[in-house]
């Protein structure tokens, strides 16, 4: 009995001292990079999704066991517009931007416009029926390609662009 008590105070004082070393790490590192926080507060700011105020476009997500594609793979559309990617087929499919091709000054507000339910940065969520759609505002985002893929077809080179004009 008296070997339980003292594993048990062991491992709560283990735990607080694994729990009070990561909030520590975490406050240094953002105060020793003020540089790096100032670029990350603008995206930070645009951490709010900005409404469609132009047209959407509608993009299939298909599968067929050959082939998985946007339908169109690429499209240009004018800044404001939206695009409502649905699964028409072989799902699972999702949306996703490559962060290292997305320009800095873009990222926060591109992945705010791709709604609350992502499955990680520049990533929709996970969709998994037939019929199923996520809508992305292009509302903010400057003129640019950018390149499109679906996470669990990427092997399979389900890939496309969108063009952003002004």
């Amino acid at each position: 009995m008296r070997f339980l008590g003292v594993a048990l105070v062991s491992s709560a004082v283990v735990l607080g001292a694994c729990v009070g070393g990561a909030k520590q790490d975490a406050t240094p590192a953002a105060a020793s990079t003020p540089a790096a926080a100032a670029p990350a507060a603008a995206p930070a700011a645009a951490g709010t999704a900005l409404p469609i105020t132009g047209k959407t476009w509608e993009v299939k997500m298909v599968g067929d066991g050959n082939a998985y594609k946007f339908v169109p793979a690429d499209l240009t559309i004018r800044a404001g517009d939206g695009i409502k990617f649905t699964v028409v087929s072989i799902p699972p499919h999702n949306v996703a931007f490559d962060p290292a091709l997305v320009p800095a000054d873009v990222k926060g507000q591109l992945d705010a416009n791709m709604g609350p339910n992502k499955l990680g940065e520049l990533s929709s969520a996970l969709l998994l029926n037939i019929g199923d759609a996520v809508t992305i505002s292009f509302a903010g985002i400057k003129p640019g390609k950018y390149e499109i893929h679906c996470t669990p077809h990427l092997a399979m080179n389900m890939k496309g662009t969108v063009t952003v004009t002004p």
